[in-house]
């Protein structure tokens, strides 16, 4: 698909997309592509009809918060959060956006990530928050963390003891381990009475996909 057909599913931001889109996803990651990208997108301006906030802004930040690439089981995954908003940056002041601008945009890249553990000051960068972190539960957010998993050569689960009863959670090894140590404890984290609302249907999802695929081994 060309640029400029991707671009007009970022609608009202068709422009600023088609500027955006050959920098947002960086390497070959197929749970941080263009297809992730739309989704936080359509997340977030969800958020925003009902809570407010810079729409462009929004829609930049969306468009560039994963525009470098670290890999889950890299010692520096922390740092890509922040290696994304100096690019973010840079990138938006080459299109002649305002430094007051560019600093929001970047804000809200540099605090999204779960991993940097940074608080989001900014309702544009709670609004991002929230729409990266639904992508990670639900159904899709099942299907990530499994693609994770194969990606990163984990098994799916433990034969003998899947749910951890009798041994230490291992999300390294495991796939579903991921459940219980970062999916199930996002869904309480989240930043906007909107976002909030959305993670809980589907937290239950999430939980009912497990309950499922327990009932199946």
């Amino acid at each position: 698909m060309n640029t400029d057909r991707m671009a007009q599913a970022f609608a009202p931001f068709e422009a600023l997309a088609a500027d955006l889109i050959p920098h947002a996803a960086d390497g070959d990651d197929g749970s941080h592509d263009i297809a992730h990208i739309l989704r936080v997108f359509r997340n977030a301006m969800a958020i925003q009809a009902e809570e407010g906030g810079n729409a462009r802004i929004l829609a930049a930040a969306v468009l560039l918060h994963d525009c470098v690439s670290v890999e889950k089981n890299s010692p520096h995954r922390a740092q890509a959060s922040r290696l994304a908003a100096e690019k973010a940056s840079g990138i938006l002041r080459q299109l002649g956006w305002a430094d007051e601008d560019v600093a929001a945009a970047a804000h809200a890249i540099t605090t999204h990530s779960f991993s940097a553990n940074l608080p989001p000051e900014t309702l544009e960068a709670k609004i991002l928050q929230d729409a990266d972190r639904l992508d990670a539960i639900g159904m899709v957010g099942a299907a990530r963390c499994f693609y994770i998993a194969g990606r990163l050569g984990s098994g799916l689960y433990d034969p003998f003891d899947p749910l951890a009863a009798e041994r230490p959670l291992d999300d390294k090894r495991f796939a579903i381990d991921h459940f219980e140590t970062k999916l199930f404890k996002l869904a309480d984290g989240f930043q906007t009475e909107t976002g909030a609302k959305f993670a809980k249907a589907r937290h239950d999802r999430l939980k009912t996909v497990l309950a499922m695929f327990i009932d199946e081994i």
